[in-house]
C-alpha cells in the first residue's frame, strides 16, 4: 500500500499543499490504492517539505520525483499518450505555476501582515503557546529570505501583482475552453495547474492574490473540472 504524506487541513482547505493535492490526485487517477497520513511539521519530512510517499521500503520526498518513480513503477502510464511536445509545454506551465508564480501566493500569505494571524493559527497551533511567537518569528524571516532570493522579494507589491497577473494570463491563455490540456481526461500536468490554482482559488480568509485570481474566469472554471473529472478536491465539499 502506497502512503502518501501532506499537510494536514488549514484554511478552510482540506489540502491546503497545491503538491500534495497534486500527488493525490494522479494517484487517484491512476487508480492505485493508497492511504494518506498528515504531518504537523514539514521539517520532519526527509527534505523538509511534503509531500513524500513511502511505496515499501522506498521513500520518494518531492511531488515530481514521485511522479517519475510512478512513472517507472507503473508501466509508463503518468505521461502515457502525451508526445514530446505536449510534455515540453506541459512542463514548461508547470513550472510556471509552481517555480515562480507559486511564490507570489505564498508571499500573499506569510509576508501581508493583515493576513499573517492566519498563517500562525492555521500553521502553528499545535505548538505549545510560550514558544509559538519565536517559532512564528523565526519560520516568517525564513520565507521573507527565501522570497527575496527567489527574486520576486525585491519587487514592490505594485510590481509582484503585475508578475501574478501576467503569469495568469499567460495560464489561462493556455488553456482550452473546455476539456483539459491535451485531451478529454486530465493529465499530470493538469493536475499541477489546477492544484495550484486551486490552493489559492479557495482558502479562507481570501488573500490579496486569491482575490486577483478568481478573475481569471477561464482558470477557475478549468480548475473545477479537472476536480470534478478526477474527484479530488482541495476544498471541503459541502455534505
Amino acid at each position: 500500500m502506497l502512503k502518501l504524506v501532506t499537510l494536514p487541513a488549514a484554511f478552510g482547505m482540506r489540502n491546503i499543499s497545491p503538491f500534495c493535492l497534486k500527488i493525490e490526485m494522479l494517484l487517484t487517477a491512476l487508480e492505485l490504492p493508497f492511504t494518506i497520513t498528515e504531518l504537523n511539521d514539514p521539517g520532519k519530512a526527509p527534505k523538509g517539505k511534503l509531500p513524500y510517499l513511502n511505496d515499501g521500503d522506498i521513500c520518494i520526498a518531492d511531488s515530481e520525483l514521485i511522479a517519475e518513480h510512478l512513472e517507472r513503477t507503473t508501466g509508463g502510464r503518468v505521461y502515457q499518450g502525451l508526445s514530446p511536445a505536449q510534455k515540453a509545454q506541459g512542463l514548461a506551465l508547470t513550472r510556471l505555476a509552481e517555480e515562480h508564480l507559486y511564490w507570489i501566493g505564498v508571499a500573499s500569505r506569510w509576508l501581508d501582515d493583515d493576513w499573517w494571524p492566519n498563517i500562525v493559527s492555521g500553521f502553528f497551533g499545535f505548538i505549545p503557546a510560550p514558544l509559538r511567537p519565536l517559532i512564528c518569528w523565526v519560520a516568517r524571516r525564513e520565507v521573507r529570505k527565501t522570497y527575496h532570493l527567489q527574486g520576486l522579494g525585491r519587487h514592490t507589491l505594485e510590481e509582484q501583482r503585475g508578475f501574478a497577473e501576467r503569469d495568469l494570463q499567460a495560464l489561462q491563455d493556455s488553456l482550452p475552453p473546455s476539456g483539459f490540456l491535451f485531451g478529454d481526461s486530465p493529465c499530470i500536468y493538469d493536475f499541477a495547474i489546477a492544484s495550484f490554482m486551486a490552493g489559492f482559488l479557495d482558502n479562507q480568509p481570501p488573500t490579496w492574490f486569491t482575490t486577483l485570481a478568481r478573475q481569471y474566469q477561464g482558470l477557475v472554471d478549468y480548475t473545477e473540472r479537472v476536480q470534478a473529472h478526477v474527484g479530488v478536491y482541495g476544498r471541503f465539499l459541502d455534505t
